[in-house]
């Protein structure tokens, strides 16, 4: 049995501001390559690991679209609803989005909590689970989202989970699982595929049991990390051992073609700028015989400070030397 993984596709119908391209030109062109990658390797099933659309809410021509694409796969698609994919990251309105439409139209199945799916190929059975996104994952006793029984005698239990499953520990401020944690678990969970977390990580096995998240498809953010990121698939094939390959898209472009950090380094700039110039400000006012005013003045023209950089600067001195009653002035 093969199957096809991937995850955090985040389709929608325009362009981030992090984006130089056309965003959903690039999403299309990628699923055609996955498509394609599929029928290479002759895949039995496909799985989505959450996030499928950045809105719950796009306009049916977007959708449709995509929709397209999915069916293009050719055998079942399977998937889990992420985070983005319902309105105010709360499950209960899966019914009403347009994933939730994906699904009561046949074009791709949503594997809900509880859920037992059996697949079977060539006298291979795989039972396939998933825990949708949820409000308290990873947040409440992990056992509850990631721990899962064989209940039906199957070679195999594959469990998705769209969740903050990471190698290395976040702030604590970000609720997350660690990976270590999942190893510990009495669970007969064979291998979990993940999502959610988009930079993913490498492989991870241990005696027999994998833990799978080859990273977001989509690069909606431009963070130095998704400029070194390539998008990549999970091709898993089950015989009497589950073997992994992770495929690159070479379709995904380098991440300085496409990701536009321009405002980023303006911001960072004008904030090095400012923090020179409250030094040089700070630093005059401690030259009380000076008059301020005229110190803030030359400053602005020499340094060539933004009008209303130095329109806030010269507010604040008031502000100061009210303070001080007047000295300075």
């Amino acid at each position: 049995m093969k199957i096809l993984y991937f995850t955090d596709t985040h389709i929608r119908g325009n362009s981030p501001r992090s984006r130089k391209d056309d965003f959903p030109s690039t999403i299309r062109r990628k699923m055609e390559e996955i498509i394609e990658l599929a029928n290479v390797h002759q895949v039995d099933y496909v799985l989505h690991g959450g996030d499928v659309f950045d809105h719950p809410n796009l306009s049916p021509a977007v959708v449709g679209d995509f929709a397209s694409l999915f069916r293009g796969f050719g055998v079942p698609v399977y998937a889990i609803a992420g985070n983005h994919d319902v309105y105010a990251h709360n499950p209960i309105t899966l019914p009403r989005t347009m994933l939730g439409l994906l699904d009561a139209f046949g074009t791709l199945q949503l594997v809900h909590e509880g859920n037992r799916i059996k697949l079977e190929k060539d006298g291979i059975v795989v039972q396939l689970s998933g825990q949708p996104f949820h409000y308290d994952l990873d947040k409440r006793d992990i056992a509850l989202d990631y721990a899962v029984k064989n209940e039906m005698e199957a070679h195999f239990c594959i469990h998705m989970v769209h969740s903050m499953l990471v190698d290395r520990p976040l702030p604590d401020s970000v609720g997350h699982t660690l990976i270590s944690q999942l190893w510990e678990l009495d669970s007969d969970v064979d291998v979990v595929l993940t999502g959610h977390y988009h930079a993913g990580f490498p492989v991870q096995h241990r005696e027999g049991r994998y833990v799978l998240n080859p990273g977001a498809i989509a690069r909606v953010n431009n963070h130095l990390s998704e400029m070194r990121r390539t998008p990549q698939v999970v091709l898993l094939t089950l015989t009497d051992c589950v073997d992994v390959t992770v495929i690159p898209l070479t379709s995904a472009q380098l991440g300085e073609e496409i990701l536009d950090r321009s405002h980023i380094e303006k911001a960072r700039y004008q904030e090095e700028r400012w923090a020179e110039f409250t030094r040089q400000v700070d630093a005059a006012l401690e030259l009380k015989t000076l008059n301020v005013d005229t110190i803030i003045e030359t400053i602005a023209e020499n340094d060539q400070i933004q009008e209303q950089v130095r329109l806030d600067a010269l507010r604040r001195i008031s502000k100061a030397k009210e303070m001080r009653g007047g000295e300075g002035a």
